[in-house]
């Protein structure tokens, strides 16, 4: 009998000790601020213009040097880079978490190119709808190279820029919660 009852203390003072524990690492996990989101990093954080994707007519374009980082869209994917994506297509791929590079010039700049093939590798549509890409995007009028990810905006000189590199290892794959 008197082992039983040892067994019992036992058997409370280990429930006891298994829910002491639980309560402890739930405080603690409350409390820890780090996440594993990106809250700041290279670029300017945008304002929020919401995610919504929606099925009404095409998003009105918006201008070459000032391209959106967020904001309701049409669900349209990118199938190929290196050219002029509408403004719909650019959110879709900044809302999958993809990198975008706007360049002005008639073809992607040799610094973008390689960039790309380095981060990312070259474009791959399943790579893109992964929201794994660094997407090359022509923007007649525009100066200089916009990094864009969502809600974020990077403006460089020019493509050689090593702020581009840090803002695409930065952003890529990250995606609005």
């Amino acid at each position: 009998m008197r082992k039983s009852k040892q067994a019992v203390y036992a058997l409370a003072i280990s429930g006891l000790a298994i829910a002491a524990c639980a309560v402890l690492i739930t405080i603690l996990a409350n409390r820890d601020s780090s996440g594993v989101t990106h809250t700041s990093g290279p670029g300017t954080l945008e304002a929020d213009r919401g995610s919504a994707r929606t099925g009404t007519p095409h998003t009105p374009a918006s201008s070459p040097g000032d391209p959106p980082t967020s904001g309701s869209h049409r669900a349209e994917p990118v199938t190929r880079d290196a050219t002029e994506l509408s403004d719909d297509q650019l959110l879709e791929a900044l809302r999958l978490g993809n990198v975008v590079l706007t360049y002005a010039t008639a073809q992607p700049p040799a610094a973008l190119k390689s960039l790309q093939a380095d981060v990312s590798g070259a474009f791959d549509p399943s790579l893109a709808q992964a929201g794994q890409a660094v997407i090359l995007d022509h923007r007649p009028g525009s100066t200089g190279v916009i990094a864009l990810a969502w809600r974020r905006k990077l403006r460089v000189a020019g493509a050689d820029d090593p702020q581009l590199r840090a803002f695409a290892d930065a952003w890529l794959g990250q995606a609005p919660d």
